[in-house]
């Protein structure tokens, strides 16, 4: 089959590999559209661990097209989403239900082979059924935007509440949406242009290029700031924009190492409630039901349709100033 694999940090290859076999309790899955995730630009760099050689791509779904041995819950032609995080359900996190915390986290697409690929055969219980209705390219957003659902379970926002998410990407156009879903007021902060206008398409009440101009128009502060942009300037600027009381989620993802500095003695006497969210635990379906409603909207957040074999190009670059989602769809 055909496949983009990380070989080793800085080094990708896009060419032919074995199809994979189902292992007992496993599902192959013919992919039908993967997502391009910050993070996998990271993994590129050597900033976020991984275990090369691997097949990256860990935001996909498709068709069910093979089943391994004492599968009985997904048959041939079925259509579903992988939820990449595989937690070993023993270690003291575990057991305290806090598996995105799992000590002994296996990630589809980081640690073992994933969607940049014709196929993927992942644990069926990692491949989460669609529901009726759902196109495919859509649900191929569900593990994005359940990780946003798990930020604003953290998030906590009431409704009237008012909330400034920070960062125009995947990820900060979700969390915009699922804000305005939970009652909030909301601010997009974003330099982009581009962004900007897809932020008002799907629901921003207001946007700002800058945090100066977010200030200028809440001169309070917002009761909710999201960093989502995964910048140490936007981290460290976040607390900043909080009002009295209010609550920060980091969303998200710097490069490991990288450090970023706060005014501890401004967050005490504002009581700043600083939070972390990381990726999506038990929210995947939450998150296909929301897209199957039409509540959260992903079509205007696709700005590029690629294939695997522009990956490690894509994958080498920064992004623009005008992507949001890149899609691999062939």
């Amino acid at each position: 089959m055909h496949a983009a694999r990380l070989i080793d940090i800085g080094r990708m290859e896009v060419g032919g590999i074995p199809d994979p076999q189902p292992a007992r309790g496993e599902v192959v899955v013919k992919v039908a559209a993967a997502g391009v995730c910050g993070t996998d630009r990271h993994i590129l760099k050597g900033e976020f661990p991984s275990k090369p050689p691997v097949v990256l791509g860990h935001e996909f779904s498709g068709t069910v097209v093979a089943v391994g041995e004492g599968v009985t819950t997904h048959k041939v032609g079925d259509f579903v989403a992988c939820d990449p995080n595989i937690a070993c359900g023993s270690c003291p996190s575990c057991l305290l239900g806090r598996i995105n915390l799992c000590e002994n986290l296996v990630a589809v697409g980081i640690h073992r082979d994933g969607g940049f690929a014709e196929y993927s055969s992942i644990p069926a219980h990692r491949a989460v059924p669609l529901p009726a209705g759902l196109s495919l390219q859509a649900a191929a957003f569900s593990e994005p935007l359940a990780c946003c659902v798990h930020a604003l379970d953290i998030a906590a926002i009431r409704p009237g509440e008012r909330a400034i998410i920070i960062g125009g990407g995947v990820i900060g156009l979700l969390c915009l949406q699922l804000a305005r879903l939970a009652g909030a007021e909301t601010m997009l902060i974003t330099r982009s242009p581009d962004r900007r206008r897809i932020g008002e398409t799907v629901g921003a009440s207001l946007t700002a290029a800058t945090p100066e101009e977010a200030r200028s128009a809440w001169p309070r502060g917002a009761d909710v700031v999201l960093e989502c942009a995964g910048v140490a300037e936007t981290m460290a600027e976040a607390p900043r924009l909080a009002a009295r009381g209010g609550r920060v989620v980091i969303v998200g993802v710097l490069a490991k190492g990288e450090m970023v500095a706060f005014e501890p003695f401004d967050m005490l006497t504002r009581e700043v409630d600083l939070r972390v969210a990381f990726v999506n635990p038990f929210t995947q379906s939450r998150a296909l039901q929301l897209l199957a409603s039409g509540a959260v909207q992903t079509r205007p957040l696709v700005t590029r349709e690629v294939g695997r074999d522009e990956l490690p190009a894509i994958l080498a670059a920064k992004p623009g100033p005008t992507e949001v989602k890149v899609l691999v769809t062939g």
